[in-house]
């Protein structure tokens, strides 16, 4: 009888224990799944709603790309076409010079509308109807094609020219050599528009009467002085003077015919493109011939009319100042000759010393 009360007392022990670990079990299952335990419709805990607002006060806006190819009629690619872009709610313009493959590409855009202008040298304008830009959005525009400007033109295609003609104005007279002597008639963009008549006269002027400008012409009456060239001036100061004086009053005749009003009048650019490749006989023919070819303001090559009638009319206006006895037919044939031979060597130092110590190179 003991034996079955005690056998008894031990079922019931055990049965309490498996109950109270069973209880054990489940209420540990709830703690680690809450949401099963949560019915529905039930409001949730507070760290859910807190989490979910942070992401909503706090959303990522993508910035935008455009990027197209600008092609001409033939369906070549325009390297180094002006492609600028304008936001409608701002002001600021960017600006990007298309590659060699005729590419440009406008990327870190802030969602908006935008629009497009894309202009080449001697080319017509294009001008793009409203783009939309969306948050992350890669637009790769239909290719642009420019035609060959025709002899009319709109008042806003005149005056995007009149804003090209003075960023050519402001890139020259940055150029200086050793960051001192101007080096302004070099242009190291192969590609870049051409100066209107405005500009050609402002920069001639900006050349002619540089500081520089007199203590070159100094050094130049100096070594006539020594060599006693045109001995009709006399010696000693005076002598001096009077060289100087001539020297001075060359360069400023020669500019002026040479690089402003010529070029105004033949349409012709007073620059010195700079070529930079090729062979070296290549690039010397190239920089010599630059004295009696030159570019047009279309973009085409053509006789250097500008040039030589200049440097010959600035040598027939020196016989008013010359001495007597030097002046004649000889007088212009020898200040026009020498001035041609001065420009073709100008022309291959341009070519092959000068890049790497001009400053503000583009």
């Amino acid at each position: 009888m003991r034996r079955s009360l005690a056998t008894a007392h031990e079922v019931v022990l055990t049965g309490f224990f498996l109950l109270f670990t069973l209880t054990t079990l489940v209420h540990a299952q709830g703690l680690a799944s809450p949401a099963a335990k949560t019915p529905a419709g039930a409001i949730p805990d507070a760290p859910a709603p807190q989490q979910a607002q942070a992401n909503v006060v706090a959303p990522s806006v993508s910035p935008g790309t455009i990027s197209g190819t600008v092609v001409d009629t033939n369906g070549n690619v325009i390297e180094g076409a002006r492609a600028a872009v304008r936001r409608n709610s701002g002001a600021d313009v960017h600006i990007f010079h298309t590659d060699s493959n005729g590419q440009f590409t406008f990327s870190d855009l802030p969602p908006g509308q935008y629009k497009l202008t894309v202009n080449g040298q001697g080319m017509s304008v294009y001008a793009s109807p409203e783009i939309d830009l969306g948050p992350g959005a890669v637009l790769m525009l239909p290719k642009i094609t420019l035609a060959v400007e025709g002899a009319s033109a709109s008042i806003t295609v005149t005056a995007d020219k009149e804003e090209l003609a003075e960023e050519q104005i402001q890139i020259a007279v940055q150029q200086r050599i050793f960051g001192v002597v101007p080096n302004f008639y070099t242009s190291f963009d192969w590609d870049a528009p051409p100066m209107q008549a405005k500009q050609k006269f402002k920069l001639s002027l900006r050349s002619t009467f540089d500081p520089t400008a007199f203590v070159i012409m100094a050094g130049v009456a100096g070594v006539e002085q020594y060599r006693n060239v045109f001995p009709g001036f006399g010696g000693g100061w005076e002598g001096y003077g009077k060289r100087y004086g001539a020297t001075f009053a060359n360069h400023v005749t020669d500019q002026m015919f040479s690089r402003a009003i010529y070029p105004s009048i033949f349409h012709q650019d007073p620059r010195y493109f700079y070529k930079g490749k090729g062979s070296i006989n290549s690039r010397a023919l190239y920089a010599i011939s630059n004295v009696v070819i030159t570019r047009g303001d279309d973009g085409r090559w053509k006789p250097n009319y500008s040039g030589v009638l200049g440097t010959f009319t600035s040598g027939a206006i020196s016989n008013l100042y010359y001495p007597e006895s030097e002046r004649g037919a000889h007088l212009v044939w020898f200040n026009g000759l020498t001035e041609l031979g001065s420009q073709a060597a100008s022309n291959l130092i341009k070519e092959f010393l000068l890049k790497g110590i001009t400053s503000h190179v583009p």
